[in-house]
C-alpha cells in the first residue's frame, strides 16, 4: 500500500524544495556552544536557544556526571509506579520557587506539558482563548482538548476582550499565551492580559519556554518581568533552552492544580520519569544562576551590542526585550540562500520559512548568547553586512 503514498510524498517534497520551505538538518560534529563544528569547519553559533551559554560546557558535563553517579541513569518507569526520586522533587520545588508558584510537575518536554495541561483541566463546558501566534505546542494541545476554542489577534487586548465576552456562561475560561514569542522576540503584555482575565473571571496560562532563565530580575521568566507572577495560574516551560539545553520541562501552578495534574495528566502519568542527568543538571543550573547574575548581564550587554551594530550597518532590527533578533527578509528563497551564504562566512544561522513562520515573513532569526565575545558579535555583523549587500537585504 506504500505505493499509493510514495508518489504523494514525492510531489509534496518536490513542492517544498521549489518554494524554499524544505528543511534540512545540519550535522553537528561537536558539543553545543558559541562555536560548533559542521562539515569539518568551525562556525560561530548564532541560532541556538543557548541564551546563557551553558550548554556544552564542562560545568554542565560535570553536573550531569555527578547526577548520574548519584541517582543512576534512569528509572525505567513512570513516577506513580516506581519512579520518583528526591532529585525530582527538589527540582520541582526549585523551579516553582523561581517562577513564583506553589508547586511544579515535571514533563519530558514543554510540548507534553502543554498537552497534559489543556487535556486535564478543560473540557466541553470550557473555553480556551489563544494568541494567534502561540507556539505549535499550544495550538495542538488546544485542538486535542474538548473545550471550545477562540483565537485573538496577536497581543491585541481589544480583540482579547471581545473573545472574553463570548465566554460568558462557560464553566472555566483560560487565556493562553507565549511569554516570549519565539519568532519575533516580542513579549506578551501579561499585565494587561491578567487585568482582562480578572475582569472576566478567566484563568491565565503562559508558555515561558523562551523566558525562563532570561527574563525577570531573577531569571524567573516573563511573569516576573511583567510583575504578575502571583496572577498567572499556569506556567509551562523547559530546561532545554536557557537552563542547560538538554530537555525536560515543567508545569508550575497552584498546589491543588499540581496535585490534580499528578493524578490526571496523561502525558505525565504515562511517560517515564525525567532522566536523572537532565533532572540533576537542571537543578544545578537554577542554583548556579542565582549565584552568578553576571551571566544574565553579559547576555543583555551582548544583545544590545549586536542590535546597535546591525542598525549602524543598515539593517532594520527590532527592539524587542529579548535576545531573539529576527532579520526580516520576506522572501523564503532569499532567507534560505542568505543563511547558506552566512554559513560559508563562518556564521551558523538558519533561514525560517513557512510553515514555521507565515508566508511572506521569512527571516533569519539571530539568537545572542552570554557566551559570545564582542569579537564574535563584530564578526557576525560584518558577515551579515557583506551577505546582505549581495542579496539586496537593505
Amino acid at each position: 500500500m506504500y505505493d499509493k503514498l510514495k508518489p504523494i510524498l514525492q510531489e509534496e517534497l518536490a513542492a517544498m524544495r521549489e518554494t524554499g520551505t524544505y528543511k534540512t538538518e545540519r550535522m553537528l560534529e561537536s558539543p553545543q556552544g558559541r562555536e560548533i563544528a559542521v562539515g569539518g569547519k568551525k562556525l560561530l553559533n548564532f541560532c541556538a536557544n543557548n541564551y546563557l551559554g551553558l550548554s556544552g560546557t564542562g560545568l554542565l558535563e560535570k553536573a550531569s556526571e555527578n547526577a548520574v553517579k548519584k541517582w543512576g541513569f534512569g528509572l525505567a518507569s513512570v513516577r506513580f509506579i516506581c519512579g520518583t526520586q528526591t532529585v525530582h522533587k527538589d527540582l520541582e520545588a526549585a523551579i516553582a520557587k523561581l517562577v513564583g508558584q506553589d508547586d511544579a510537575v515535571l514533563y519530558s518536554s514543554c510540548f507534553m506539558a502543554n498537552v497534559g495541561l489543556f487535556q486535564t483541566f478543560f473540557g466541553a463546558e470550557d473555553m480556551i482563548i489563544s494568541d494567534e501566534l502561540n507556539h505549535a505546542s499550544i495550538i495542538d494541545a488546544v485542538r486535542l482538548s474538548k473545550a471550545e476554542r477562540a483565537v485573538f489577534k496577536h497581543m491585541d487586548m481589544a480583540d482579547l476582550e471581545e473573545k472574553l465576552k463570548t465566554a460568558a456562561g462557560k464553566r472555566l475560561t483560560v487565556v493562553a499565551t507565549d511569554g516570549v514569542f519565539s519568532m519575533d522576540g516580542d513579549v506578551a503584555p501579561l499585565k494587561a492580559i491578567c487585568d482582562l482575565a480578572g475582569k472576566y473571571g478567566a484563568l491565565v496560562m503562559v508558555d515561558d519556554a523562551h523566558g525562563i532563565g532570561v527574563m525577570g530580575s531573577n531569571g524567573g521568566g516573563t511573569p516576573e518581568h511583567c510583575g504578575v507572577a502571583d496572577r498567572v495560574d499556569f506556567v509551562t516551560g523547559t530546561f532545554g533552552k536557557a537552563l542547560g539545553g538538554a530537555g525536560g520541562a515543567y508545569t508550575a501552578t497552584r498546589k491543588e492544580a499540581a496535585d490534580y495534574l499528578r493524578n490526571r495528566s496523561r502525558t505525565y502519568l504515562f511517560s517515564n520519569s525525567l532522566d536523572t542527568a537532565v533532572t540533576g543538571t537542571s537543578l544545578f543550573v537554577i542554583d548556579y544562576l542565582a549565584k552568578h547574575p553576571e551571566v544574565r548581564k553579559k547576555l543583555w550587554d551582548n544583545t544590545a551590542l549586536f542590535r546597535a551594530r546591525m542598525k549602524e550597518n543598515g539593517f532594520t532590527v527590532s527592539d524587542a526585550p529579548h535576545p531573539i533578533t529576527p532579520i526580516m527578509l520576506g522572501d523564503e528563497k532569499r532567507a534560505v540562500a542568505m543563511a547558506k551564504a552566512l554559513l560559508d562566512e563562518g556564521i551558523y544561522v538558519i533561514g525560517f520559512a513557512f510553515p514555521v513562520v507565515p508566508k511572506g515573513k521569512a527571516r533569519i532569526r539571530v539568537q545572542v548568547s552570554a557566551a559570545h565575545t564582542e569579537a564574535d558579535i563584530e564578526r557576525a555583523v560584518q558577515a551579515f553586512t557583506k551577505v546582505g549587500k549581495q542579496f539586496g537585504a537593505f
